[in-house]
């Protein structure tokens, strides 16, 4: 896992995403912030289990189906279950070490 810091390749309003094999954060000083660092670790994990490109299609599929029910942009990005997953265990440190295969499917 290799953490790179670029402004240019965040979406507005974030602070940091997750291009296996890569994390991007907006900022130098977030590369030290372990938490966002565990959230962005928890999303490698599920693009490796879904073989990368499935886990885009599947977030993107999921995004918009939330976004028609709740009319909301934000509400949709923090409906979906992989960031449901990373948001509920991104302060636990040591998540992935007990973390089973597809967890993600726990927030559906």
């Amino acid at each position: 896992m290799v953490v790179i810091v670029s402004k240019y390749l965040i979406p507005k309003g974030f602070r940091g995403i997750t291009l296996f094999p890569f994390i991007v954060v907006s900022e130098h000083d977030l590369k030290q912030n372990l938490i966002l660092v565990n959230h962005e670790k928890i999303h490698i994990r599920q693009q490796i289990e879904l073989l990368v490109l499935p886990f885009f299609i599947w977030y993107g599929i999921e995004f918009l189906v939330r976004w028609i029910i709740s009319k909301d942009r934000d509400s949709a990005y923090r409906n979906i279950s992989f960031e449901k997953e990373a948001y509920a265990n991104e302060k636990q440190l040591d998540y992935l070490k007990q973390r089973t295969f597809w967890s993600f499917l726990k927030f559906i």
